[in-house]
Order: structure tokens, then C-alpha cells, then sequence
């Protein structure tokens, strides 16, 4: 679970990523969730895009997507999603500690 200034964080190096993804009417499928899941190990932290002929919101789509492939949903603006997942191999992208 991020904390509030860890998905400003995330949020704040997004903006300089690139849409890897487009959600079109086939929805999301198990291939589709492997192709996420195996960006997500590379990346950690990747854009999709929703069309407007995708088949629910982007907000259920993108809660389906992290149910599916186990990652946190950083952010849903407008039809873009961005979802982080945490390689605990070899971690790219080190987050802010929280305060607990």
C-alpha cells in the first residue's frame, strides 16, 4: 500500500513517461496481463491509456488491472492510468520512507 507522498512521488515520474498501453473494446485480457506484468518487472512504473471504445471506465479497468496483475494504482486522470510495482530483485525506483 503507497502512502499519499509516495503516489506524489510516483506521480511526479510519470510525467515524463511514455503510454505503453491502450485499453481498446477487447477489454482486458490474460495476454494483456502478461504483457503488464512483464513491463511492470522491467519498469516498475508504467502509463496506459484508455480508449474510448474500451468497454467499462477507466477507474474499474484500472482496478481490474491491479487485481490482476498484483500492483498499485497510482493514479487515474481522465483516461491515462499509471500503476507501480515493486521489483524487489532489482528495484529501480526507491520510494520515500514513510513515517510510521
Amino acid at each position: 500500500m503507497l502512502t499519499s507522498k509516495q503516489r506524489a512521488y510516483l506521480r511526479g515520474l510519470a510525467n515524463n513517461y511514455e503510454t505503453l498501453f491502450q485499453v481498446g473494446k477487447d477489454g482486458v485480457n490474460d495476454n494483456f496481463i502478461k504483457q503488464v506484468d512483464d513491463a511492470l518487472k522491467k519498469r516498475e512504473l508504467i502509463k496506459i491509456n484508455s480508449l474510448e471504445n474500451s468497454p467499462d471506465t477507466p477507474k474499474n479497468i484500472a482496478n481490474e488491472i491491479a487485481k490482476k496483475s498484483r500492483c498499485d494504482v497510482v493514479q487515474v486522470i481522465g483516461r491515462r492510468m499509471i500503476f507501480y510495482k515493486r521489483n524487489n530483485n532489482e528495484p529501480k525506483i526507491i520510494l520515500p520512507k514513510s513515517k510510521k
